[in-house]
This record gives C-alpha cells, sequence and structure tokens, in this order.
C-alpha cells in the first residue's frame, strides 16, 4: 500500500520495457516495436500517476501553482495530458519536431533535457529511498520532487503555447462573465417558472437547449452590459459569440419591439420547443 513501493514497481516496469526496446531491431519486427511502444506509453503514465500521489503527500504546499491551466483549450485537459508532455520531451531530446515548428523546437530542448534529467533523478532517488525507507520523505526527496515539479509545469506551459494560442486574460474574464450570465438566467427563469428545480437536479437534457436560449434574451435585453453587449466591437466580445455579431444585433432588434406579453411567450416556447 505504500506508494513509494508502488513506484518501485511501476519504475521497474519502465525501465524493463526500455530495455526490450533498446534489444529490438525495429526495422526487422516493427510490429512487436509498436507493441512495445504501447507498453512503455502505458507504463509511463502508470508511473507518473504515482509520481502525482507522491508528490501530492509529500509536497502539498510546495507543488508549482497550474492556474495556467485556465488558458489552455478545453480539448487538451485530458487525463493523459502529462504523459503526452513526458513524450514530446522525449521526441525533442532526439531532435524529433512532431508537433512544433523546428524553431520552437530548438528553444524548447533545453527545458525538455532539463525536464528529463530531472526525472530520471527523482527515479534514482526514490528508488534508493523506497528500498531503505519507504514510509518517510527526507528533505533531499522532498527537494528533488519540487525541482521536478517546477521543471514539468515550466515545459508544460511553454510547449503548449507553441503549439496553440492560449487563452489570454482578458478571454479567461469574458468566459467567466458568460458563466454568470448562465447562472443569472437559469435564477430568473426559475422565478419566472420558465424552469423547475426538479428539472435541474434531474439534469433534464432539454436543458442543453433551453438555457443557452434563454442566455442570448437576457444577455441582449436584461442585463445588456454584460457578455453580449453589442456595444463593444465583435472583437472585444467572447469567442463564443463574436462570430455571431450581426445576428445577435438582428435578434436584439426583433426582441426590442416585443410586448411584455409576447416576450414572455417566446421565452416559454424556447423552453419546450425541440
Amino acid at each position: 500500500p505504500r506508494l513509494l513501493s508502488q513506484f518501485y514497481f511501476a519504475d521497474e516496469r519502465v525501465t524493463r520495457v526500455v530495455a526490450e526496446i533498446n534489444g529490438l531491431d525495429a526495422e526487422l519486427d516493427p510490429q512487436q516495436y509498436l507493441v512495445l511502444l504501447n507498453q512503455l506509453h502505458l507504463s509511463q503514465a502508470q508511473l507518473l500517476a504515482i509520481l502525482e500521489q507522491i508528490m501530492e503527500e509529500c509536497i502539498p504546499t510546495q507543488r508549482h501553482s497550474r492556474d495556467y491551466l485556465v488558458k489552455f483549450p478545453e480539448e487538451l485537459l485530458v487525463d493523459n495530458l502529462g504523459n503526452h508532455m513526458l513524450f514530446a520531451a522525449e521526441c525533442l531530446l532526439a531532435g524529433t519536431f512532431l508537433e512544433v515548428e523546428e524553431a520552437d523546437g530548438a528553444q524548447l530542448r533545453p527545458k525538455a533535457r532539463n525536464l528529463l534529467c530531472s526525472l530520471e533523478l527523482v527515479r534514482t532517488v526514490l528508488r534508493e529511498q523506497s528500498l531503505n525507507q519507504p514510509s518517510s520523505y527526507p528533505e533531499p526527496v522532498r527537494a528533488v520532487l519540487v525541482q521536478f515539479d517546477r521543471l514539468f509545469a515550466e515545459f508544460e506551459l511553454s510547449y503548449v503555447s507553441s503549439l496553440v494560442a492560449v487563452k489570454s486574460p482578458e478571454e479567461i474574464y469574458r468566459q467567466q462573465e458568460i458563466i454568470v450570465l448562465f447562472c443569472e438566467t437559469v435564477e430568473r427563469a426559475l422565478h419566472l417558472g420558465y424552469l423547475t428545480q426538479e428539472m435541474i437536479d434531474g439534469y433534464e437534457p432539454l436543458l442543453m437547449f433551453t438555457i443557452p436560449r434563454l442566455a442570448i434574451i437576457s444577455g441582449l435585453l436584461i442585463y445588456p452590459e454584460g457578455p453580449l453587449s453589442l456595444e463593444q466591437s465583435p472583437e472585444q466580445m467572447s469567442r463564443v459569440f463574436s462570430p455571431f455579431y450581426n445576428l445577435l444585433k438582428k435578434i436584439r432588434d426583433l426582441l426590442r419591439v416585443l410586448s411584455a406579453e409576447e416576450l414572455c411567450l417566446l421565452e416559454k416556447s424556447l423552453c419546450t420547443a425541440e
């Protein structure tokens, strides 16, 4: 049950697979090479997962900030992101630029080298500790983990930034405004009886369509100074809505001519129409 013991055996698996890959001629047996490569990725993922648990147990208050993750596109925030970063570092160190431009790769190589050297040091130190005192983390072990955690975070941010345009602080703020708009829309819809708490608690599928529709009306009429404000230019709006700037103007103009009764009827129909 001890994490250091788990790390020892996970590290053994990685070492064994690497040795098998190094002893294999990939050109003579490409299928077996792919099998071993897949095993390596799986064993490395398990090793990183245990290492993450160790850091949470050993240096919980000294972890490097991961606030930058909110800047990443949502499709990148997957469970195996850490393993992907490790694979990317190994490719960069080998001179292979799979996803980044060669100029970016050249700038990233020193960080990749530092990260992989730090990981090797962590593996060595934790293996020794698991054999000597698997229930404690002396200061030298903590220092090595802190350094690895920092280098990993720095490489992750730099690498992803070279792949995609990370969200700016302004875009993050705009998304937070949209969240607030949706929350206020739901509160208003509950108050007016358009929705029921039971529908929300039961994750009624229709809400996936109803709430965004009501939020557009709320953003254009009820909270006109919010994220759907058309007094700003499309460039100042969130990328969620900016492509529909002209359409939103037409919708707002149509909504303005409705009476209170007609608006209520429209909103009720949006809660039932598919």
